[in-house]
């Protein structure tokens, strides 16, 4: 960038001095008065050249930053759009909490044997778990640790939070499933009847996510005497993303 400055004040200056050196001689020579109109020509088609440069990069860096608004804008008018739609013929309160959606960049892997657990550029006081989010799925939970941001990615063993399974919302929690991008879902109940394809959303019952963003589909079920586990299939890979949103789940003070 330094470079093309100095050879555009270099032209420039070139220009001004042409433009001024005995102007008795270039009104008797024609072809100096033909070098000039070339030179100014040239000149106009660099200068618009590089107008046009410097103005597409200022829109691209506009219009990133506001795509990273609408994402954010998305996501929270989907949790409040599912809320309104839970409100049938009589007006109940909505649910009793604020959300906070902020987005943050992965700095590292915690170890370098283990690629589900980064540390984001967030940093983190509390001792709250928050849900992360990903182009609209869930992609893990953030955890304090040393006052930093820490992500459990999708895979994780603790990486845990609260999902529901299929039409009949069958309830579970997210497990990670070793060396493998798949995910269980344990502690299902028995009764409650899922199949292969049913689709994952988490169910907001751990006051981690809201209720109805999308984790992935189901693609085979264990049975045992009092439970079964499902294996999910996620609709994201949690583990090459490089930013994420972290969204919390904060409650309100109840006004008497």
């Amino acid at each position: 960038m330094n470079k093309l400055l100095f050879v555009l004040l270099f032209i420039i200056m070139v220009g001004l001095y042409i433009f001024n050196v005995d102007q008795s001689l270039s009104s008797k020579f024609i072809f100096i008065n033909k070098i000039k109109d070339y030179y100014t020509e040239k000149l106009v088609i660099v200068e618009e050249t590089l107008t046009k440069y410097f103005f597409q990069a200022q829109t691209i860096e506009d219009l990133t930053l506001e795509n990273q608004d609408l994402k954010k804008f998305r996501l929270l008018y989907a949790e409040k759009n599912l809320e309104l739609t839970h409100i049938k013929d009589v007006h109940v309160d909505l649910k009793n909490y604020k959300a906070d959606l902020r987005l943050a960049q992965v700095l590292s892997y915690v170890e370098f044997d283990d690629f589900t657990k980064v540390w984001l550029d967030a940093k983190k006081t509390d001792s709250q778990i928050e849900g992360l989010i990903s182009e609209n799925y869930a992609a893990g939970i953030v955890v304090n640790k040393n006052n930093q941001a820490l992500a459990l990615l999708n895979g994780n063993e603790k990486s845990n939070y609260a999902v529901y399974i299929g039409e009949n919302k069958a309830p579970g929690i997210t497990h990670g499933k070793a060396n493998s991008n798949i995910l269980l879902a344990k502690f299902i109940p028995i009764w409650i009847n899922i199949k292969i394809g049913d689709e994952v959303i988490t169910s907001g019952m751990d006051n981690i996510f809201f209720e109805g963003l999308k984790v992935g589909k189901v693609i085979a079920i264990k049975k045992m005497a009092d439970m079964q586990e499902a294996q999910i299939e996620p609709y994201i890979n949690a583990l090459n993303q490089n930013f994420f949103y972290i969204y919390s789940k904060k409650s309100l003070k109840k006004t008497k």
